[in-house]
């Protein structure tokens, strides 16, 4: 049954996969992406990879889905002249065996990896217990790798820095978006009532057992920003302006709270990043609760985008 299950996934995978590539309308790839991460999500179930299962559900289809749907949306203007541009069929047929050879070089990699493959999955099992935490993803992001969690953070909010800096000088410090008008009754309004409750808890629950089962901050953080992107396409609440300083806080909290802790982990463990033995969960759940407002603001403020109307705007 599994075999059968994981071959039919393999089968719309590709094909998924092939109608991306070949299809010339933006809107017709985008939803033919979208679908396809959800599809990698029941690939990684199938594997039980959970965790990595909840950040492609979470990010590959839904928050690049939607990244790519509004990308889609402003393109869609030029999208005819862009038609009328086709490239000759000597570029066609590059670009084609360009793809092809970086296809054979991946699949022979991967056929020519050594058995067992390489993995430092007994180290971490070794030293897991230090972390205080009994989720190796966790473990591993939090403790043994956290410089590069930090690093990803603080990506993320050079990113939201980016995406204001396309505002217009009018409107910088006005309210991201455009303002969304939608009829009191429409189904959109009654979901974004209902939703957001369940949606918190569930994102807030991910967060929590994320230190010792399968979740954690980001996926957590994920399901929030769904929840708040919701309430305002439903116009129930406006985006607000990016001027507004409690914004800037939540923004930086994360990966202040993040780096005062690996500097003070450098004084009173000997290590930048580190933690005092015996208080390494506490550290661990204390920087993932700073995150989670952070990345769940951050995610909303890139997906709507730059500021495009003034800070009093109706």
């Amino acid at each position: 049954m599994i075999t059968a299950i994981s071959v039919g996934i393999g089968v719309l995978l590709l094909a998924l996969a092939l109608w991306t590539i070949v299809v010339r309308d933006t809107f017709a790839a985008v939803a033919g992406f979208i679908p396809y991460g959800l599809l990698l999500t029941l690939a990684w179930l199938v594997l039980r990879a959970v965790d990595v299962a909840l950040t492609e559900a979470a990010i590959g289809a839904g928050l690049t889905g939607a990244l790519l749907i509004r990308a889609a949306s402003r393109l869609q203007p030029t999208e005819a002249a862009a038609r009328a541009e086709e490239p000759g069929l000597a570029m066609r047929v590059l670009a084609g065996a360009v793809s092809a050879c970086v296809a054979i070089v991946i699949a022979a990699c991967l056929w020519n990896l050594p058995d067992p493959a390489p993995t430092l999955a007994p180290e971490v099992a070794q030293h897991i217990q230090a972390t205080g935490v009994g989720n190796p993803i966790t473990a591993v992001l939090l403790s043994f790798r956290a410089i590069d969690t930090l690093l990803e953070a603080i990506v993320l909010l050079l990113g939201v820095v980016g995406v204001w800096s396309l505002a217009p000088d009018r409107f910088w410090g006005g309210r991201p978006g455009l303002a969304q008008v939608v009829s009191p009754n429409d189904i959109l309004v009654y979901l974004a009532r209902v939703l957001p409750p369940i949606g918190v808890v569930i994102g807030i629950y991910i967060f929590w057992v994320g230190a010792d089962h399968p979740g954690g901050k980001f996926q957590g953080a994920t399901v929030i920003a769904a929840m708040w992107l919701l309430v305002m396409m439903s116009g129930l609440r406006d985006a607000p302006p990016i001027s507004r300083r409690w914004l800037r806080a939540v923004l930086i909290l994360g990966p202040a709270v993040f780096i005062a802790l690996g500097l003070l982990g450098a004084v009173m463990a000997g290590a930048l990043l580190a933690y005092p033995d015996g208080r390494a969960k506490l550290w661990i759940i204390v920087i993932e609760a700073a995150l989670l407002p952070s990345l769940a603001v951050t995610l909303v403020l890139l997906l709507v985008g730059p500021p495009q109307r003034p800070e009093m705007s109706p």
